[in-house]
């Protein structure tokens, strides 16, 4: 929390302006009424002069502050603000910072001014890659969204990462910022910059594009849970674990249907699925004989046994009869399978 408060300080800034001037930074950071801010085309249109006008008589009113007695006798404030964000790791996300030091929203846009205001702080604004953002060092401020950058470059669209793996990746790429801001709680902060990298509702990190992150649907919640269990589950079991990990709907049909058609599964046993990603080879029974004979060469009865056993969870019996096709399977003269095509 402040020392003081924010909106008796710019009240005291705004008064040794001219009334214009005055107007345009109260409509620009809606520090009147009800709020609002404008544009400033809209400024522009309210006094009949052009949006660049209204930019140059704002950035006018922010010098005249600066120049001012005042905010020399108004030193503490800025410093206070400064070691805000110097505890937030040199640079921050804006509402961010405005959530942490900011209990009532009113006192928001009067915090903005004061920052727009400080000599020593700089605004760079959002972008497709980071939000808006306050820092005090571009030099850091720089290094931090460069290591952002690498940190997403190294992540593929269907990783998730552990959120102890990703801060483990983003300090390799941390050696132009100081060792003090590479604890867990400034790595933290500064995820909230990228707008490349989001966690899913289970924790785990990935590319914001990626339909493990942005879970849409079903299917999407059904590979986090598949793929967090670790191991091949029914259909039934994935159903129930949905509605109680995300607590959504999801009828036992429904999640049977979608996860047939969905390529990141495969049908392993009956009603049993895995994950593709995990090495199982899609297809029936037959199909998974056939891809065995092709990589291992003729084999015995219980060898193709034993390697189907490690693909599908079935019967002994089903890959036999499986084996009777003859348009498929061949013996050899060593009493041996091999493929007929």
């Amino acid at each position: 929390m402040l020392t003081f408060k924010p909106q008796q300080v710019t009240s005291k800034f705004l008064k040794i302006l001219n009334d214009r001037t005055r107007d345009v930074l109260e409509k620009r950071y809606g520090l009147t009424g009800s709020g609002t801010t404008h544009t400033l085309e809209s400024i522009g249109e309210l006094y009949g002069i052009t949006r660049e006008r209204v930019r140059q008589i704002e950035n006018h009113g922010v010098q005249t502050i600066q120049r001012s007695k005042l905010y020399d006798e108004h030193a503490s404030i800025f410093d206070e603000l400064e070691v805000i964000i110097r505890d937030h790791g040199m640079i921050v996300d804006e509402a961010h910072l405005l959530d942490s030091i900011a209990a009532r929203k009113e006192h928001r846009p009067h915090i903005l001014l004061l920052l727009n205001v400080g000599k020593q702080f700089a605004r760079t604004k959002e972008n497709q890659h980071f939000t808006d953002r306050w820092h005090i060092d571009t030099g850091v401020a720089s290094a931090i969204e460069d290591a952002l950058h690498t940190l997403a470059n190294s992540i593929e669209m269907d990783d998730l990462v552990s959120e102890t793996e990703l801060f483990t990746r983003l300090r390799r790429n941390l050696a132009r910022v100081p060792s003090q801001y590479h604890t867990s709680e400034h790595l933290d902060r500064w995820l909230r910059l990228t707008k490349r990298l989001d966690k899913n509702p289970l924790g785990e990190w990935g590319l914001v594009e990626s339909s493990n992150v942005r879970t849409k649907g079903v299917r999407d919640y059904a590979y986090l849970i598949v793929k967090r269990h670790g191991s091949p589950m029914h259909f039934r079991e994935v159903a129930q674990a949905i509605e109680e990990t995300f607590g959504r709907a999801a009828h036992i049909a429904t999640t049977h249907n979608e996860l047939i058609k969905d390529d990141r599964f495969v049908l392993v046993g009956r009603g049993l699925y895995a994950l593709t990603e995990w090495g199982y080879t899609p297809g029936v029974v037959k199909d998974v004989i056939l891809a065995v004979l092709e990589k291992h060469g003729a084999l015995t009865k219980t060898e193709i046994i034993d390697h189907v056993r490690k693909e599908r969870y079935v019967k002994d019996n089903t890959i036999v009869v499986n084996l009777q096709d003859l348009n498929l399977f061949a013996k050899t003269a060593d009493g041996k399978y091999r493929s007929a095509l």
